[in-house]
Protein backbone atom coordinates (compact mmCIF):
# COMPACT_ATOMS: atom_id res chain seq x y z
CA UNK A 1 0.00 0.00 0.00
CA UNK A 2 1.42 3.39 -1.01
CA UNK A 3 1.60 6.40 1.00
CA UNK A 4 1.15 9.78 -0.72
CA UNK A 5 3.42 12.50 0.66
CA UNK A 6 0.99 15.62 1.04
CA UNK A 7 3.24 18.48 0.31
CA UNK A 8 1.80 20.66 3.32
CA UNK A 9 3.04 18.12 5.57
CA UNK A 10 6.73 19.19 4.04
CA UNK A 11 8.58 21.68 6.94
CA UNK A 12 9.56 24.65 4.55
CA UNK A 13 13.24 25.68 4.79
CA UNK A 14 14.38 29.31 5.00
CA UNK A 15 15.92 30.62 2.52
CA UNK A 16 19.04 32.91 3.06
CA UNK A 17 19.09 36.67 3.13
CA UNK A 18 20.17 37.69 -0.22
CA UNK A 19 21.26 41.45 0.62
CA UNK A 20 24.14 42.37 3.34
CA UNK A 21 22.33 45.37 5.28
CA UNK A 22 23.68 47.21 8.31
CA UNK A 23 22.63 46.23 11.56
CA UNK A 24 21.21 43.14 10.05
CA UNK A 25 19.31 41.38 13.18
CA UNK A 26 20.47 37.47 12.05
CA UNK A 27 22.40 37.41 15.57
CA UNK A 28 18.95 37.99 16.83
CA UNK A 29 17.11 35.15 15.49
CA UNK A 30 17.58 32.69 18.46
CA UNK A 31 15.59 35.57 20.79
CA UNK A 32 12.56 35.92 18.59
CA UNK A 33 11.69 32.15 17.69
CA UNK A 34 10.40 31.46 20.46
CA UNK A 35 8.26 34.66 20.78
CA UNK A 36 7.33 34.09 16.83
CA UNK A 37 6.64 29.94 17.84
CA UNK A 38 2.97 30.34 19.34
CA UNK A 39 2.00 32.82 16.51
CA UNK A 40 2.98 31.12 13.70
CA UNK A 41 -0.77 31.57 12.13
CA UNK A 42 -0.62 35.27 12.05
CA UNK A 43 0.71 37.63 9.55
CA UNK A 44 4.55 38.69 10.42
CA UNK A 45 5.02 42.29 9.92
CA UNK A 46 8.24 43.81 9.55
CA UNK A 47 7.95 47.90 8.94
CA UNK A 48 11.66 48.14 8.12
CA UNK A 49 12.75 44.88 6.16
CA UNK A 50 16.09 45.90 5.43
CA UNK A 51 18.02 42.92 4.11
CA UNK A 52 15.22 40.59 5.67
CA UNK A 53 17.21 38.33 7.78
CA UNK A 54 14.47 38.17 10.58
CA UNK A 55 11.24 37.57 8.36
CA UNK A 56 13.34 34.95 5.88
CA UNK A 57 14.92 33.14 9.18
CA UNK A 58 11.06 33.09 10.74
CA UNK A 59 10.29 31.87 7.63
CA UNK A 60 6.07 32.97 8.30
CA UNK A 61 3.50 31.81 5.47
CA UNK A 62 1.74 35.25 5.73
CA UNK A 63 4.12 38.69 5.79
CA UNK A 64 3.65 42.10 5.04
CA UNK A 65 7.73 43.14 4.26
CA UNK A 66 7.64 47.30 4.28
CA UNK A 67 11.04 49.72 3.75
CA UNK A 68 10.50 53.66 3.18
CA UNK A 69 13.74 52.63 0.41
CA UNK A 70 11.97 52.78 -2.92
CA UNK A 71 15.09 51.05 -4.45
CA UNK A 72 15.50 48.28 -1.79
CA UNK A 73 11.61 47.61 -2.68
CA UNK A 74 12.07 47.60 -6.07
CA UNK A 75 14.65 44.70 -5.69
CA UNK A 76 12.20 42.77 -3.85
CA UNK A 77 9.36 43.01 -6.12
CA UNK A 78 11.81 41.65 -9.19
CA UNK A 79 12.53 38.93 -6.85
CA UNK A 80 9.17 38.33 -6.49
CA UNK A 81 8.73 37.80 -9.99
CA UNK A 82 11.51 35.58 -10.46
CA UNK A 83 14.39 38.40 -11.33
CA UNK A 84 17.08 36.52 -13.19
CA UNK A 85 19.99 38.93 -13.48
CA UNK A 86 21.72 39.67 -16.75
CA UNK A 87 24.12 43.02 -16.48
CA UNK A 88 28.22 42.15 -15.86
CA UNK A 89 28.90 41.38 -12.27
CA UNK A 90 33.00 41.47 -11.39
CA UNK A 91 34.33 42.51 -8.23
CA UNK A 92 36.14 45.42 -10.70
CA UNK A 93 36.72 49.12 -9.55
CA UNK A 94 35.75 50.53 -13.16
CA UNK A 95 32.70 48.52 -13.34
CA UNK A 96 31.66 48.85 -9.99
CA UNK A 97 31.66 53.22 -10.75
CA UNK A 98 30.25 52.19 -14.15
CA UNK A 99 27.61 50.53 -12.68
CA UNK A 100 27.29 53.07 -9.92
CA UNK A 101 26.95 56.15 -12.42
CA UNK A 102 24.08 54.08 -14.37
CA UNK A 103 22.17 53.56 -10.92
CA UNK A 104 22.10 56.86 -10.09
CA UNK A 105 21.35 57.78 -13.75
CA UNK A 106 18.23 55.50 -13.64
CA UNK A 107 16.92 57.46 -10.24
CA UNK A 108 17.40 60.71 -11.63
CA UNK A 109 15.66 59.77 -14.76
CA UNK A 110 12.88 58.49 -13.24
CA UNK A 111 13.76 54.83 -13.83
CA UNK A 112 14.70 53.40 -10.64
CA UNK A 113 11.46 50.96 -10.84
CA UNK A 114 13.27 49.05 -13.68
CA UNK A 115 14.45 45.65 -14.04
CA UNK A 116 17.63 47.04 -14.63
CA UNK A 117 17.76 49.68 -11.15
CA UNK A 118 17.22 46.38 -9.27
CA UNK A 119 20.18 44.42 -10.90
CA UNK A 120 22.79 47.23 -10.48
CA UNK A 121 21.36 47.50 -6.51
CA UNK A 122 21.94 43.95 -6.22
CA UNK A 123 25.63 44.00 -7.55
CA UNK A 124 26.11 47.58 -5.77
CA UNK A 125 25.08 46.33 -2.80
CA UNK A 126 27.53 43.09 -2.94
CA UNK A 127 30.66 44.96 -4.43
CA UNK A 128 30.33 48.34 -2.75
CA UNK A 129 32.06 49.01 1.11
CA UNK A 130 30.70 46.65 3.50
CA UNK A 131 27.77 46.16 1.98
CA UNK A 132 26.34 49.85 2.79
CA UNK A 133 23.68 51.50 1.51
CA UNK A 134 24.05 55.57 1.66
CA UNK A 135 22.57 58.25 -0.16
CA UNK A 136 23.43 61.87 -0.36
CA UNK A 137 21.22 64.41 0.13
CA UNK A 138 19.41 64.11 -3.66
CA UNK A 139 18.81 60.41 -2.87
CA UNK A 140 21.46 59.09 -5.04
CA UNK A 141 24.24 56.01 -4.09
CA UNK A 142 27.48 57.36 -2.58
CA UNK A 143 29.24 54.33 -1.24
CA UNK A 144 32.61 53.42 -2.60
CA UNK A 145 33.91 50.13 -3.93
CA UNK A 146 34.10 47.68 -1.55
CA UNK A 147 37.86 46.05 -2.62
CA UNK A 148 36.98 42.48 -1.09
CA UNK A 149 39.20 39.48 -2.38
CA UNK A 150 36.27 37.22 -3.45
CA UNK A 151 32.64 37.91 -4.50
CA UNK A 152 30.35 35.11 -5.01
CA UNK A 153 27.31 36.46 -7.09
CA UNK A 154 24.18 35.14 -7.49
CA UNK A 155 21.94 35.09 -10.50
CA UNK A 156 18.80 33.35 -10.64
CA UNK A 157 16.65 34.16 -7.75
CA UNK A 158 13.75 32.31 -8.60
CA UNK A 159 13.91 29.90 -5.87
CA UNK A 160 12.72 32.90 -3.48
CA UNK A 161 9.57 33.58 -5.82
CA UNK A 162 7.19 30.73 -3.89
CA UNK A 163 8.29 32.56 -0.61
CA UNK A 164 7.91 36.22 -1.84
CA UNK A 165 4.61 35.00 -3.82
CA UNK A 166 2.84 34.89 -0.54
CA UNK A 167 4.01 37.82 1.10
CA UNK A 168 2.98 41.83 0.45
CA UNK A 169 5.50 43.79 -0.02
CA UNK A 170 5.30 47.57 0.40
CA UNK A 171 7.01 51.08 0.48
CA UNK A 172 5.62 53.56 2.62
CA UNK A 173 6.44 54.70 6.03
CA UNK A 174 5.46 52.68 8.31
CA UNK A 175 2.36 54.58 9.98
CA UNK A 176 0.24 54.26 6.81
CA UNK A 177 0.17 50.56 6.97
CA UNK A 178 -3.01 48.65 7.56
CA UNK A 179 -2.21 46.64 10.51
CA UNK A 180 -4.80 43.62 11.80
CA UNK A 181 -5.27 43.43 15.42
CA UNK A 182 -3.58 40.49 15.52
CA UNK A 183 -0.05 41.29 13.47
CA UNK A 184 2.56 39.93 14.72
CA UNK A 185 4.75 43.37 14.37
CA UNK A 186 8.79 42.84 14.30
CA UNK A 187 10.28 46.86 13.97
CA UNK A 188 13.69 47.38 13.66
CA UNK A 189 13.85 50.85 13.11
CA UNK A 190 17.34 53.00 12.33
CA UNK A 191 19.20 53.12 15.52
CA UNK A 192 19.36 56.04 18.02
CA UNK A 193 22.64 57.33 16.35
CA UNK A 194 24.06 60.08 14.42
CA UNK A 195 24.06 58.39 10.65
CA UNK A 196 20.36 57.28 9.84
CA UNK A 197 21.00 58.40 6.05
CA UNK A 198 19.86 54.93 4.48
CA UNK A 199 16.89 56.70 2.22
CA UNK A 200 16.52 60.40 1.05
CA UNK A 201 14.80 61.56 4.88
CA UNK A 202 16.52 60.74 7.93
CA UNK A 203 14.95 59.12 10.77
CA UNK A 204 14.86 61.78 13.63
CA UNK A 205 14.08 61.49 17.03
CA UNK A 206 10.57 62.43 16.55
CA UNK A 207 10.36 59.22 14.79
CA UNK A 208 11.43 57.24 17.48
CA UNK A 209 9.01 58.55 19.36
CA UNK A 210 5.90 58.07 16.81
CA UNK A 211 7.31 54.66 16.22
CA UNK A 212 7.12 53.58 19.50
CA UNK A 213 4.11 55.52 20.27
CA UNK A 214 1.86 53.98 17.16
CA UNK A 215 3.28 50.37 18.43
CA UNK A 216 2.04 50.73 22.24
CA UNK A 217 -1.29 51.12 20.25
CA UNK A 218 -1.31 47.73 18.47
CA UNK A 219 -3.20 45.32 20.05
CA UNK A 220 -1.12 42.56 19.17
CA UNK A 221 2.35 40.96 19.25
CA UNK A 222 5.27 43.51 19.16
CA UNK A 223 8.49 43.40 19.21
CA UNK A 224 10.68 46.40 18.77
CA UNK A 225 14.96 46.59 19.00
CA UNK A 226 16.81 49.42 18.78
CA UNK A 227 20.66 50.43 20.09
CA UNK A 228 19.48 50.65 23.87
CA UNK A 229 20.62 54.39 24.47
CA UNK A 230 19.47 55.98 28.17
CA UNK A 231 16.61 57.81 26.12
CA UNK A 232 15.66 55.21 23.91
CA UNK A 233 15.18 52.88 26.70
CA UNK A 234 13.60 55.85 28.67
CA UNK A 235 10.87 56.05 25.71
CA UNK A 236 10.15 52.56 25.48
CA UNK A 237 9.54 51.95 29.60
CA UNK A 238 7.31 54.61 29.76
CA UNK A 239 4.78 53.30 27.11
CA UNK A 240 4.99 49.87 28.93
CA UNK A 241 7.14 47.64 26.65
CA UNK A 242 8.63 44.91 28.47
CA UNK A 243 12.85 45.40 28.16
CA UNK A 244 15.66 42.95 27.64
CA UNK A 245 19.05 44.10 26.96
CA UNK A 246 21.41 42.18 24.94
CA UNK A 247 24.81 42.17 23.50
CA UNK A 248 24.65 42.68 19.87
CA UNK A 249 27.65 42.29 17.51
CA UNK A 250 29.13 45.34 15.72
CA UNK A 251 30.47 44.29 12.31
CA UNK A 252 30.42 47.99 10.88
CA UNK A 253 32.64 50.89 12.62
CA UNK A 254 34.52 53.25 11.06
CA UNK A 255 37.15 53.40 13.59
CA UNK A 256 37.72 49.48 13.61
CA UNK A 257 35.94 49.27 17.16
CA UNK A 258 34.07 45.73 16.72
CA UNK A 259 33.06 45.29 20.73
CA UNK A 260 29.57 44.26 21.06
CA UNK A 261 26.78 46.89 21.19
CA UNK A 262 24.24 46.64 23.57
CA UNK A 263 21.13 46.21 22.19
CA UNK A 264 17.30 47.01 23.48
CA UNK A 265 14.49 44.39 22.96
CA UNK A 266 11.20 45.66 24.07
CA UNK A 267 7.71 43.87 23.58
CA UNK A 268 4.10 44.25 24.21
CA UNK A 269 1.30 41.60 24.00
CA UNK A 270 4.10 38.60 24.27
Amino acid sequence: MSVQLKLDNIPKVPLKPILKWAGGKRWLLSHLEPLWAPCKQMRLVEPFCGGLAVTLGLNPDKALINDINPHLINFYRWVKEGLKISIPMENNEELFYQHRSRFNELIKTGQSDSKEAAELLYYLNRTCFNGLYRVNSKGQFNVPFGKYKTINYVRDFTDYRDTFGQWEISCSDFEELELLDDDFVYADPPYDVEFTKYAKDDFKWDDQVRLAEWLARHPGPVVLSNQATERIVELYRALDYDIQLLKAPRRISCNGDRTPAMEVVATKNI
